[in-house]
């Protein structure tokens, strides 16, 4: 019995408990969003060492995650660990593992052996991949699809991205409206690829009900993919992107009758005067599916800089209902991202999270600034070190500025603080003896 099938029949689980007590909540509230599809818990049973469960949707803190994973270019499996590694230590809540080099089953493999937070992947990368190094992408047989995603459940991956929503009814109506960029999606394009030279249907659209076999065997949580997403902001709302949403509303009723839990993927470009109805949209269409959200960037001239657009997109997101962002870092549209840009694109997509949770009101999100604004006043330096959300960073920083006492370079001796903190004391003034 699936977990999301558990909470219909009043069953609780150590999952669940575990992610209640995490979160704040009150188990029956959890178990009742679980039973609705408005949170899922990201958990397969064979990912043995699986310690932090995180609970997306509804009511929770917004979530983190960290792509990572090896490209044509670059295969070391070394250097993908050490992304895992150091995006766990930042505070990442899930990892998704995106190959497409090198021997895709043992990097997944081992990422999922050494991840202790939930996995996600994207197997139409694999299968299309397999076939390209051989007879072409266009000649890959359906049933490869469903292999490659069955040997990923099989090898514990907690949750995978499928492009299910990317069928000839949806492409004709992008091609009718046109658009600068035509597809960004790497997984969209494979599938647009195999469809309209075959002029087949997409196999994850028309056999859905075999794909949520396999996932319901495993328990694997489906991240429903925008395979149509805009890759720009010109392109962004348009009658492509919101007809694959529409499709994405009923494939995600489909699988929660199933007793599949289900994410549905939002777009990765958009203004910042889109973000607040693309939520709302994907509220109301996927009857309030957590909604998972690349950034979003909210200008495409930023190159170096995206993991900052993206969470200023992905902390509007996140107040207007986003439950999950995906990081992006400094390299994003330039090149493979090194381990510092992994560490940048955590930590800063965290603040953007942190900034959501605390604007949409959730329970204990604000308690941590309040105490940095006593530790602030107080002067403590090394508590206001503790309690950010990068230590390290501003432990560095601090010593740096190589002054004694409670003092900073930036003020000195002119310290506002500790001026009016002398002057508010009442041990001062004219008359103080």
């Amino acid at each position: 019995m699936t977990l999301l099938n558990k909470t219909r029949c009043g069953k609780t689980t150590k999952e669940m408990k575990i992610v209640a007590e995490k979160e704040g909540v009150k188990l029956q509230y959890l178990m009742e969003n679980i039973a609705k599809g408005s949170i899922v818990i990201p958990y397969n049973k064979k990912h043995k060492t699986l310690k932090s469960l995180s609970g997306i949707g509804r009511g929770l803190r917004t979530k983190v995650n960290t792509n990572i994973g090896t490209s044509s270019e670059h295969t070391s499996l070394r250097d993908e660990i050490e992304k895992l590694d150091v995006a766990v230590k930042a505070g990442t809540d899930t990892v998704m593992d995106l190959s497409t080099g090198g021997d895709i089953d043992k990097i997944r493999r081992t990422i999922v052996d050494r991840s202790p937070v939930p996995v996600g992947t994207v197997p139409i990368y694999q299968a299309a991949i397999e076939c390209a190094k051989s007879k072409g992408v266009v000649n890959m047989s359906e049933d490869l699809i469903f292999e490659v995603i069955e040997k990923q459940a099989e090898d514990g991956v907690d949750f995978m991205t499928v492009h299910c929503g990317v069928t000839m009814e949806a492409i004709k109506r992008l091609k009718n409206q046109g658009r600068i960029l035509d597809i960004v999606s790497r997984g969209g394009a494979f599938l647009v690829e195999w469809m309209l030279y075959n002029r087949k249907e997409n196999p994850l659209f028309k056999d859905y009900g075999r794909l949520l076999k396999i996932a319901k065997k495993y328990d694997v949580t489906l991240s429903l993919g925008d395979g149509l997403r805009p890759g720009c902001l010109a392109d962004a709302t348009d009658r492509g992107q919101i007809q694959e949403l529409v499709i994405l509303g009923e494939l995600a009723k489909k699988a929660r009758g199933a007793g599949v839990q289900v994410i549905i993927e939002g777009p990765g470009h958009m203004p910042i005067d889109h973000i607040k109805a693309n939520v709302l949209l994907e509220k109301k269409i996927c009857d309030d599916a957590p909604f998972y959200v690349l950034g979003p960037l909210v200008t495409d001239i930023s190159p170096g800089y995206d993991h900052i657009t993206g969470a200023i997109g992905g902390a509007l997101a996140g107040y207007w209902g986003a439950d999950y962002l995906c990081y992006l870092t400094p390299s994003e549209h330039l090149r493979l991202p090194t381990v510092d840009d992994v560490r940048d694109g955590v930590i800063i997509t965290r603040i953007a999270a942190h900034a959501a949770d605390i604007a949409k009101g959730i329970r204990g999100a604000l308690d941590k600034d309040i105490e940095m604004a006593i530790a602030r006043k107080n002067l403590d330096w090394e508590k206001q070190i503790n309690l950010s959300i990068d230590p390290e960073k501003a432990r560095r920083y601090r010593k740096e500025s190589k002054i004694s006492g409670n003092k900073c370079t930036m003020c000195g001796e002119y310290c506002a603080i500790e001026i009016v903190n002398k002057y508010f004391s009442g041990d001062t003034g004219k008359d103080a003896k």
